[in-house]
Order: structure tokens, then sequence, then C-alpha cells
């Protein structure tokens, strides 16, 4: 692709974790200029062990570094001077942490009008938007720990769900700004939400409450819409998810399997009446595909269109083939300071999970060593060598240790 969407923005970004860099991710996977401001120390995602080892590497890709310490004035000047020629500031600290700094919303737009500033929260402004909030917390109490775990033993999903989500949010409402200031020429707030983008995952929930007055129940005793919707143990230990969701997969899975017993069973002539059976259905087709390998059973599903999916571990991905046919991994380099292994890894990266044009968003750049881009910036802001120096010698200003 010769020219990106976003080719030419500018974002500046003051955010660390997962929320507030994924919308960066976006926005810098989409071709704009995303520069992230971190403290001389680096931003603690540098520095995360156990599940959050990967979430500096992943979630800053594209994107430059420029390490400042912003309590002291050189390093604000710096900022400022930055956002004076920026299109977008995204942040997603808490309430007033902006403030403090001197970075307020109205200080960025009074000295930039044009500025569109987006905020990723724990909550909209309101009764709870002073609370500390995580993803878990929000899962928590915003019924989607309720709805994965089994009764009683509520479980958060597997994945940043919401911080991920609320970054994308957030960039989606970037997206609508930046559209709407090519009609007024001012700038605006976004804000984006955990708690809310957890409500909407929810949502669904609540409505099945709503048009029916029964509560929904936890994903793992809930009333399947389908008769056939399930994970099945098979030969040697192996597991697999098979679906039959409607009457014409169900005649081909009924010929695929040897079960015209079942085919001919006006007992189980419609997906509701297999649904209504599932008590004495299921246990029937375990018994029916426990000794059969998942292979074969995979391959008669493909076969005869039938969804089903292998159980799958992360790790896994990486072999994937579809995923290296169609050049949804990107090779990248993670830099020493944001790797465990305390060297530079070498690895591969998920793409963004859409084409333009029937193309991929490539991988510009991997994720930068702390620091990495604060040189060339500061050229660009007027500042001349000397100037960097005297900064760099200060502390206001960190730089990489090695080329």
């Amino acid at each position: 692709m010769a020219t990106l969407p976003l080719h030419g923005l500018r974002v500046v970004e003051f955010s660390h974790m997962v929320m507030g860099p994924t919308c960066g991710m976006v926005l810098a996977d989409l071709g704009a200029e995303v520069i992230k401001v971190e403290p001389p120390e680096g931003d603690a995602t540098r520095r995360l062990l156990g599940s959050g080892a990967g979430f500096f590497a992943l979630f800053n890709r594209n994107k430059k570094s420029l390490a400042l310490d912003l309590h002291d004035p050189r390093g604000r000047e710096v900022v400022l001077k930055l956002i004076g020629c920026a299109d977008v500031f995204s942040e997603n600290f808490k309430p007033g942490a902006m403030e403090r700094l001197g970075l307020g919303w109205a200080t960025l737009s009074a000295l930039n009008p044009r500025l569109i500033g987006v905020s990723h929260k724990g909550f909209l402004p309101g009764p709870y938007e002073q609370r500390t909030a995580l993803d878990e917390v929000v899962q928590m109490m915003g019924g989607l720990a309720y709805m994965t775990g089994p009764e009683g033993r509520p479980l958060r999903a597997g994945s940043s769900v919401n911080d991920i989500m609320g970054g994308l949010f957030g960039a989606i409402g970037v997206l609508a700004a930046l559209r709407q200031r090519e009609q007024t020429g001012c700038g605006q707030r976004v804000e984006s939400a955990l708690f809310e983008n957890n409500v909407l995952l929810v949502a669904q929930h609540m409505m099945q409450f709503a048009v029916t007055g029964a509560p929904a129940a936890p994903m793992p005793s809930r009333i399947s819409a389908w008769g056939v919707y399930d994970v099945f143990g098979v030969r040697d230990g192996e597991q697999i998810f098979l679906a039959v969701v409607s009457d014409t997969q169900w005649s081909a899975f009924c010929a695929a399997f040897g079960l015209p017993e079942l085919a001919a069973d006006e007992r189980l002539a419609s997906n509701n009446q297999r649904v209504r059976a599932r008590d004495w259905l299921l246990p029937r087709l375990r018994e029916h595909l426990a000794a059969l390998p998942a292979a074969e059973i995979a391959a008669r599903f493909e076969a005869h269109g039938l969804p089903y999916a292998p159980i799958t571990r992360p790790e896994q991905l990486f072999d994937d083939p579809h995923l290296a046919g169609t050049g949804g991994l990107a090779p990248m380099t993670v830099p020493a300071d944001a790797s465990s292994a305390g060297r530079p890894v070498e690895t591969r990266v998920p793409l963004l999970p859409l084409t333009l044009d029937g193309q991929r968003l490539t991988l510009r750049h991997g994720p930068p060593a702390l620091g990495a881009h604060g040189r060339a910036l500061l050229h660009e802001l007027g500042y001349d060598d000397a100037a960097i120096d005297a900064l760099h010698a200060a502390g206001v200003l960190a730089e990489p240790s090695t080329p």
C-alpha cells in the first residue's frame, strides 16, 4: 500500500499497560506517526513478567519513543511544543493526572484548537469515575466474569478483552472526531471506558433478560441456542469443538457419521427440538464420537461444510497454516529493554484483522527502544545538539544506551 490512510497524522501518546497503547497501535498501524512519551526510566510495561510480558512488544509496534522527565519544566516545554503541532493526544491515566502535570485538556485545547484528545478511563464521568479500574475489575462488576465461569465461580475471560476493545473504541472515536474536524476545523475530546465497554459485551445477555424475563445463565450451564454446540472428548484424550446449527447441517452430520436413525427421529426434526433433547442427545453423540480421532472428525466436518475447531493453545498459532498463508503474522524484533530475555528477541506478531483494498496493514517498525527517537524529534522541534545534550545531561531526556 503506497500511502497508508492516516499518513501525515501525528499522535502524541501518554499511555501504559494495554488500553491506551491499543488505541495508539491501531492508529499507528493505519499509518499515523505515534510518539509514545515515556518517563526516563521507561514505561513500566517494558519490565512486566508473567501474563504482562508481551504487553509492550504487541501494543507499541510502529511507534516512536520519547523519554522525558515531565516533572521538570524543561520536559513539559518539549511536550507542549510537540502537542502544538500534533493532531491527536492520547492518555489513559487516572482522572486528574494530566492536569497535575499541567497537561490537562483545557490547557492543550487552548494551545492547539485543532487537537483531538482521547482519554481511556475505567469509567465514563459519573458516580464511579474516581474508582481505580482494571480489566478484571470491570469484568467482575459488569457481569462478564459471571457469564464466563461455572455457577458460583466467576472467571475472567482469558485475554484483556475490555482493555483491547476499549482501545479500539478510543480509536473509532478519534477517527470520527477527525472526520468532524474536516467540517468544523475544531478538535474535540473523546472518552472511552472499560466499564462501559464491558456493559456492551454483556448487552446481549441483558437483552435476553429483557425479552424473556429469565436471567441469562453462565455460559457453562446456559441453555444453548443450538442443539449441537459443544466440546467433545475423542480418541487419545483429544478434544474438538463441534457445531450443528441448522436443519441442513443436521442432515449432513448424520450422513457423515452414519446416524440414519437420528436423522429420521421426529424428536430431532428441528433445531429447537434438538435443543430440548440435549440431555439425551449429547451423551448419545459423545458415545458415538469417542472412539474417533480428532483429525478424522475434523476431516468429515470439513468435507461436509460443518463448523468445527481444534482446541488450540496461543503458542500454537505461530504455526497456523492460515495465518502463514495469508501473511497474518509479521516478523518483528523486540528490543532488549522490552524482553524478559534481556536481549533482542526475533519473533512474529499478528497484524490487525482487516484488509484495505485486499492488502494487510504491514509492520513498519517493531516496538521502540526507550528514547530511540528523542534526538530526532527534538531536532524537528528546533533544538540543536547542544541543547539536547544539556537536557540529556540533566536527566530530563533519556536516550538509548546503545545505537
